[in-house]
């Protein structure tokens, strides 16, 4: 599942902050709301996909890698313009992909869909959790860092991904600031029809007791 990283990279792409915002899979159909916080502007990642699919599909090591690649999508994409701050939300639809994840899917799905920042940023000592919603479960990564040749401007990439009824989901945000990350952790989600009031609660990196 690691083939996915590159697709993430149009977080950092300059485009994007001129693009409009188009049509995208509505993110009801695949079993979640989550809204872009007050204050980000909406960007549009997806119709920048075909581009980014053809030239992954070219290096797939396999029939299978392709037709993960073909169905990806990200529905939403944002960015906050001061420092410039970036999430999205990237999934495969089970319908599409032809097959349903497993919890043992997961990690390699989550940990292959955080790598892609890494193209255009220097991250280190990630810190790993997860966390319980509901009858859903949570993987989640957070790191430091900083853009490639800038180490003056620290950032902070966080991901949480989960496996939904219909599709495997990532969220993701490269956040320039405290307050980006907090209204990217804070917004309300709606898994499978369950509200939650916040997409990461303070609890997301306790260490759990040993069983």
């Amino acid at each position: 599942m690691r083939n996915l990283a590159p697709i993430l990279l149009l977080l950092a792409a300059p485009v994007l902050a001129q693009a409009p915002p188009a049509a995208a899979p509505t993110p009801e159909d695949l079993g979640f709301t989550y809204h872009i916080p007050q204050g980000w502007d909406a960007i549009d990642a997806q119709s920048t996909l075909p581009e980014v699919k053809q030239q992954q599909a070219a290096t797939a090591k396999s029939d299978d890698e392709k037709k993960e690649i073909a169905c990806i999508q990200i529905p939403i994409s944002a960015r906050h313009a001061a420092p410039p701050s970036f999430l999205a939300v990237m999934a495969l639809p089970f319908d599409c992909f032809g097959q349903i994840m497993t919890a043992k899917d997961l990690p390699g799905f989550a940990e292959g869909s955080s790598e892609g920042p890494r193209k255009s940023f220097d991250f280190g000592d990630p810190v790993y959790g997860t966390y319980a919603m509901g009858s859903h479960s949570l993987w989640i990564e957070r790191a430091k860092g900083n853009p490639k040749g800038h180490p003056e401007m620290p950032y902070t990439l966080e991901i949480a991904c989960s496996l939904l009824k219909k599709a495997a989901v990532c969220w993701m945000t490269v956040a320039g600031d405290d307050q980006a990350l907090k209204d990217f952790e804070g917004t309300a989600v709606v898994l499978d029809g369950d509200f939650y009031s916040q997409l990461v609660p303070a609890t997301a990196f306790d260490k759990k007791p040993a069983s």
